[in-house]
């Protein structure tokens, strides 16, 4: 600062001891500097425009003019406070007031930028990135968080504020509010971990450990709200889900779901007629999707029954119920057709003989009166 300041005197000598004009002159030419800076800024985003440059650096350069315009006279400023020599008291005020300014365009730029950046970012489709579009929120948090801590930080120390008292009781509340709202900050945590591990995501269906399944409708900081079949909203605290095991329906390489029908056929069954029936009647359901591919299987000989497995995917876990009670359906009527018996549970009771005593039997009727 200290040699521009001497340069500048030597290039203004002529003026003699006008400090005031001197200053004058410098704000001008610094404002003549920030309009050129402007201008070539202005032509380069038209060079990248028209080179079809990527679109990220063409709105960081776009961003990068207001604070580059604002630094520019802000230097001038201080050059023509130094050149006029106004009171102590008024010099100090003033070269805060100025630096403060320069920090809030700075600290709207690294805000906006990190946020493209991160939008950017989010955008990509890949394996392994960790900022995607439902964490996003959570990184442009973080990141607002961060960079107005600096900025404050900073404020701190252009107006000379001794920041010890302030961060001594910051620490104090800081454990206070820590014990008093433990749970919440669980959640917070916990939430925070959600979005960043996405185990799901907002139209997933979910079934938690207590075996409550619905489709998730919000993914919070403290909580996750999910929509059951009854229509029926159940909130869940984010430190609960964090703690359990969720299954989620609409996990893994798509979204269509896998449909079990067990079904129990007599024994003496053709089960090469069981095994076509029930192919054919997953052929004629359209709900049941063409790939994969529908499958049966026998799985077991039961105490009283054949018990077979029909194996069918369906586009979304939010149709399992219609898609069961069609093939439900569709399986009692089949079998009627072709002759196919679902056996019950009976008993049949054998009666020996009676005690001595006890009659001939239970058809016995009473002595008449005589």
């Amino acid at each position: 600062m200290q040699k521009l300041l001497d340069a500048m005197n030597a290039s203004l000598e002529m003026l003699g001891d006008h400090s005031y004009l001197k200053a004058f002159i410098v704000l001008l030419i610094a404002f003549t500097l920030a309009r050129l800076i402007s201008f070539l800024l202005s032509k380069l985003l038209g060079g990248l425009v028209q080179h079809g440059s990527n679109h990220l650096h063409e709105a960081i350069t776009r961003l990068l003019r207001t604070p580059l315009y604002w630094t520019v006279i802000a230097a001038g400023f201080l050059l023509a406070l130094e050149l006029a020599s106004p009171p102590a008291k008024l010099n100090i005020a003033l070269r805060a007031i100025v630096l403060s300014l320069l920090l809030i365009a700075w600290s709207t730029f690294a805000i906006r930028g990190t946020r493209m950046i991160m939008l950017n970012m989010s955008s990509r489709q890949g394996v392994g990135h960790v900022i995607r579009q439902h964490t996003l929120p959570l990184f442009n948090n973080i990141a607002l968080v961060l960079v107005i801590s600096v900025a404050v930080y900073l404020l701190f120390l252009i107006w000379n504020i001794d920041m010890t008292a302030w961060l001594a009781s910051a620490g104090i509340v800081g454990i206070a509010v820590g014990f008093a709202a433990k749970d919440t900050l669980a959640n917070l945590f916990a939430g925070a971990f959600i979005l960043a591990d996405a185990p799901y995501k907002i139209g997933d269906y979910i079934v938690l450990e207590n075996m409550q399944r619905g489709k998730v409708t919000n993914i919070g900081l403290r909580s996750t709200r999910i929509l059951t079949r009854d229509d029926v909203e159940v909130t869940v605290p984010n430190s609960v889900i964090g703690n359990s095991s969720v299954i989620n329906e609409s996990g893994g390489p798509h979204v269509k779901y896998r449909v079990r029908i067990p079904v129990g056929v007599a024994y003496g069954s053709d089960i090469d007629l069981v095994r076509k029936v029930l192919m054919e009647i997953a052929e004629a359901n359209d709900q049941v999707c063409r790939d994969p591919e529908h499958k049966v299987r026998f799985r077991n000989f039961g105490p009283s029954a054949l018990e077979f497995e029909l194996l069918c995917w369906i586009e979304d876990p939010e149709l399992r119920g219609r898609a069961v009670d069609a093939l439900n359906c569709a399986i009692y009527q089949q079998f009627i057709d072709n002759g196919i018996e679902i056996p019950y549970a009976k008993h049949d009771v054998y009666i020996k003989g009676w005690p001595p005593g006890a009659g001939s039997g239970p058809t016995d009727t009473p002595d008449q009166p005589g």
